[in-house]
């Protein structure tokens, strides 16, 4: 029996704590690396950082916007550098936020979803604001493949909140409002004392009392970018989420990438004993 995605998370987080290492090969990055802007180096660029993430971490994060640029040949730099992930025991979680209605979602799913799928990934980012109900299919595919789907529910970019942190007409924010509606979608689905699969997107730097947010019920895994370059630090992990803390997958891509490919695995190493002492004191 496949085991669901909640539980590979929490499985994961336990046994090798909460770093997940952002695969981002921009262009700066790129030629830091002395790689080219190509297919190639951002190929090469995947490959070395999934060899440096394997066995030290449990989770890695494309950015597939980074490929995407490079057209069909970037994407098939992804597909190896997914798989390559994937097969070193890595839970790869691709960020393509997508999000539409119909069966245009439901062929994203299968896209990214569905099991021996080119751009095959563990778990997916959604883009909820066509109506979290558009994503009904990305949820069942999930469930169905043993996946997991990460919602956006509040983000850390300031244009977020003139619409995250606007009032439905319950009185919750938006944000608020997307928490618990995947959250119901998880109760339905979830065996007593287990992970919820969908998880949410939290930005490390967003003010959660603002945006109305509390803990989801049952638990599901946080995906937490903002840490490292874009201001959030690992004492952060515990002092924005609070109980909450074990469930986060704590996201740094360029404060661990800028060591080079030379410096990854020291800087992936060191990362990971601060985040241990932050999270044993």
């Amino acid at each position: 029996m496949t085991v669901r995605f909640g539980e590979r998370v929490r499985s994961a987080l336990g046994a090798q704590g909460p770093l997940c290492v952002g695969v981002d090969p921009h262009g700066a990055l790129l030629d830091a690396w002395n790689l080219p802007r190509s297919a190639a180096g951002v190929r090469e660029f995947g490959l070395r950082t999934v060899d440096a993430a394997a066995g030290r971490v449990g989770v890695i994060k494309p950015q597939v916007s980074f490929f995407e640029c490079f057209g069909s040949a970037g994407m098939a730099s992804l597909e190896d550098v997914m798989r390559a992930g994937r097969e070193a025991g890595l839970i790869v979680i691709a960020d393509a936020k997508r999000g539409d209605i119909g069966t245009t979602m439901d062929a994203y799913a299968e896209a990214w979803l569905a099991p021996g799928s080119p751009f095959e990934a563990d778990a997916l980012t959604v883009n909820p604001y066509l109506g979290v109900g558009a994503l009904t299919g990305a949820f069942a595919a999930a469930e169905a493949h043993g996946k997991g789907v990460f919602v956006l529910a509040a983000t850390s970019n300031p244009e977020a909140p003139t619409l995250q942190m606007a009032k439905t007409a319950t009185g919750e924010t938006v944000s608020a409002s997307v928490m618990t509606t995947v959250s119901a979608f998880n109760a339905s689905h979830t065996p007593a004392g287990e992970w919820g699969s969908l998880g949410f997107v939290i930005g490390a730097t967003v003010d959660a009392d603002a945006a109305g947010i509390t803990s989801a019920n049952p638990p599901a895994p946080i995906l937490a970018p903002g840490f490292g370059a874009q201001g959030a630090g690992p004492a952060d992990l515990v002092a924005r989420f609070g109980t909450t803390a074990p469930t986060v997958i704590a996201s740094e891509s360029r404060s661990i990438l800028s060591a080079g490919p030379d410096g990854l695995a020291v800087a992936i190493d060191t990362r990971i004993r601060t985040y241990r002492e932050i999270l044993d004191a």
